[in-house]
């Protein structure tokens, strides 16, 4: 792998691309939650075709492990492949390392992977209220579990998820003028 320099697409300094403010990456969330229904939606044909099963509770736990990569290819092919999914590059947004420069594979697979926790964390309270009190209807509120990664960003001084500070990664805001010239690249 060759050494990257600062002519290389892939540098960015810091004053040239702010961290993506928090309404960004929430709206790109929300476009993801869309797009996330048609990989779950295709994985989860492909492993019910593939084992026959009859029923979403047929071999819960490895359809689980089997959703978890699943999720994890869209994203890692899609960040590894040029720092953003689709709804990234609709917000003009990009993951990138700390230092600016492109993420490796390992920083990539460490961000997927610690992005879990908080919103589980989320999900197993969910669970316990439901214990607690027998009202299945508090199942509702796990549509807000995956945006609970956000807290954490409100005790952030740059407003970085938890996961990308561990991770060694940042989002961020592409300017006007990049985004300009990558258009003309791509016509050229």
């Amino acid at each position: 792998m060759s050494r990257q320099t600062p002519a290389t697409p892939d540098v960015v300094s810091a004053p040239e691309m702010p961290s993506a403010s928090r309404g960004k990456r929430f709206a790109a969330m929300m476009y993801e939650g869309v797009l996330l229904f048609g990989v779950v939606f295709t994985a989860d044909y492909l492993f019910d075709t593939l084992t026959q099963s009859k029923h979403a509770l047929m071999f819960r736990p490895g359809r689980q492990v089997w959703l978890f990569i699943a999720i994890g290819a869209y994203f890692l092919l899609c960040w590894h492949r040029g720092g953003q999914t689709l709804p990234m590059r609709a917000w003009h947004i990009k993951l990138v390392a700390a230092n600016g420069l492109r993420p490796s594979f390992n920083q990539l697979l460490a961000r997927y992977v610690l992005m879990w926790p908080i919103p589980l964390a989320g999900m197993a309270l969910i669970y316990a209220l439901v214990l607690i009190t027998g009202w299945p209807a508090i199942y509702t509120f796990a549509i807000v579990t995956p945006f609970l990664i956000f807290i954490p960003s409100w005790f952030s001084s740059d407003g970085q998820f938890l996961h990308d500070k561990l991770a060694k990664t940042r989002i961020v805001d592409i300017p006007e003028h990049l985004r300009h010239a990558a258009k003309h690249k791509k016509a050229t």
